[in-house]
């Protein structure tokens, strides 16, 4: 959703309290935003359905409350309308984690967040893996500070998408300054749960989270992969290079196997830390969400993860079965995993 412009969105003046009219050409911050407000006006239940991405930086983040609401149809094919007249029950939540140190002797460099947290009335799921590389520092300081620094940017209510990239921008800045010397970097991804209704989950790197909704999955971020056509004309695009050696994986200028992380001060100038960030919709048939480590992804496709844990409902033994899983392939790496679990 990098880049989207999706336009306003409002409420209805239909007098269908269940009723939500979204612009066609609204974006994610507006989407995310218009949830949150539906949920304080008029209760938790209220769904809507955003239309797809569009590419104009320069009115993404336009504030819906500006939209004058005079019921008219807009030249674009008119506002969507979308009714939940019935309130779904509010299913339990859970979560569990594990992580196993590898066998490459360098000592754990895996970190992890699984907590939940009250916030201007509003329930957050924080979950996230930080996967560090030639060194600990980074992850661990990732661990410690990414989601305050989120949750502490101004307009993190009314823009949550900007609020993570911003995020992800200004930690990256003060860890290449203060944490980290010419070595050493992490991946990130993040997944954020409000009120149990949706999620917004960002990325960098190879760390990567998947939806399971009715048994089938579903990756919901990318991995951001040096041999990928986009990605490599962006590191081509900043002056760097992708080469791959003999026996090895493509890496930027020869050094790194990803082409957005956190630090990696060597190559700062060719990567970026600019998240992939998604919103998905929680709805009654999602089943569960997994975050988890290269160490697990490496040696594990997505469907084998699904099939794997097809009638476990405990989140901890989910993610040590995945990781035992990993392990009988000879992962080698340090495998970390999260899972959220919902409950009928």
């Amino acid at each position: 959703m990098e880049g989207s412009d999706f336009v306003r969105a409002k409420r209805g003046k239909s007098g269908d309290s269940g009723i939500v009219k979204i612009k066609r050409t609204s974006t994610p911050d507006d989407v995310a935003s218009v949830l949150l407000k539906e949920r304080e006006g008029h209760g938790a239940d209220k769904e809507t359905d955003s239309t797809k991405k569009r590419d104009k930086d320069d009115v993404e983040n336009k504030d819906y409350d500006d939209d004058d609401d005079d019921g008219d149809e807009d030249e674009d094919g008119g506002d969507v309308e979308v009714s939940d007249a019935e309130k779904k029950q509010q299913r339990r939540v859970s979560h569990g984690f594990h992580l196993v140190e590898g066998k490459m002797k360098h000592g754990m460099e895996d970190y992890l967040v699984a907590e939940n947290r009250k916030m201007d009335g509003h329930d957050l799921g924080l979950y996230a893996i930080f996967d560090g590389h030639s060194g600990r520092k980074v992850a661990e300081y990732l661990q410690s500070h990414l989601f305050e620094n989120i949750l502490s940017e101004p307009d993190f209510w009314r823009k949550p998408v900007t609020a993570f990239k911003k995020a992800y921008k200004s930690t990256n800045n003060y860890i290449l300054e203060n944490v980290v010397g010419a070595r050493g970097g992490s991946t990130a991804v993040t997944a954020m749960l409000i009120d149990q209704k949706y999620l917004i989950v960002a990325n960098v790197g190879d760390s990567r989270a998947v939806l399971i909704r009715k048994g089938k999955v579903k990756q919901i971020t990318i991995d951001h992969e040096p041999q990928k056509k986009e990605e490599k004309e962006v590191v081509e695009s900043k002056g760097g290079f992708v080469i791959k050696m003999p026996g090895n994986v493509p890496r930027v200028d020869g050094q790194l196997a990803m082409t957005r992380a956190f630090g990696d001060a060597k190559v700062k100038d060719h990567i970026t830390v600019e998240p992939s960030v998604t919103i998905e919709k929680i709805d009654n048939d999602t089943n569960c969400i997994i975050l988890a480590s290269y160490g697990l992804w490496k040696v594990m496709s997505n469907e084998e993860v699904a099939k794997c844990i097809r009638g476990i409902e405990d989140g901890k033994k989910v993610a040590e079965e995945l990781i035992n899983e990993a392990l009988a392939k000879k992962s080698r790496d340090d495998i970390s995993c999260v899972v959220v679990m919902f409950h009928s």
